[in-house]
């Protein structure tokens, strides 16, 4: 395990900074966690936006974090270093998106936008911590930015599916 980088290093770094997710995984316990707040706040900014749009910032967002968390990586001399938070960033959005245009509220009439988004992000940290077939394998296995943010992605699409489903089975309980 290497040594925690100092705060000032990450925060005045700009691969680090955006790849500890603006410093929120600095956070003393739970960088992950931290992580994923940060990519509810962005889904917050890009949410309302038409299902191609957003997917279109997903993965643009996928795509920089290759970049970003690779370089940082590599920086830090360390593979997936946990304060890297990044791919929980764009995991949380991928885990967010049956939330875009409604999908889920047309269900489930009943349960508020936030409650989606609760129900979104704790399945999401359930698949990021428990790291079902293939996330731990991927995240073991394949170096550099293309498996830090790989492992996230398929956490992220688990949790989506997960969060869908949920909304079918309590559409078949709830009345709408």
């Amino acid at each position: 395990m290497i040594p925690r980088p100092p705060n000032r290093l990450i925060l005045t770094t700009p691969v680090h900074f955006w790849a500890f997710g603006f410093g929120s995984g600095l956070a003393p316990f739970a960088p992950g966690t931290f992580g994923t707040l940060v990519g509810m706040i962005f889904f917050l900014g890009i949410g309302w936006m038409p299902g191609e749009v957003y997917a279109g910032i997903v993965l643009a967002l996928y795509f920089l974090g290759m970049y970003i968390c690779g370089a940082s990586a590599r920086l830090l001399h360390a593979h997936d270093y946990k304060g890297i938070v990044w791919d929980e960033i764009v995991g949380v959005l991928v885990a967010l998106a049956p939330i875009v245009e409604g999908a889920v509220f047309r269900l489930v009439p009943g349960i508020p936008f936030w409650g989606w988004m609760l129900i979104a992000f704790a399945w999401f940290r359930l698949f990021d911590i428990v790291k079902p077939w293939p996330c731990r394998w991927i995240d073991r296995h394949i170096m550099g930015g293309g498996g830090i943010m790989l492992d996230d992605l398929i956490a992220g699409l688990y949790a989506g599916v997960i969060t869908f489903l949920t909304a079918v089975a309590l559409a078949q309980v709830v009345p709408g």
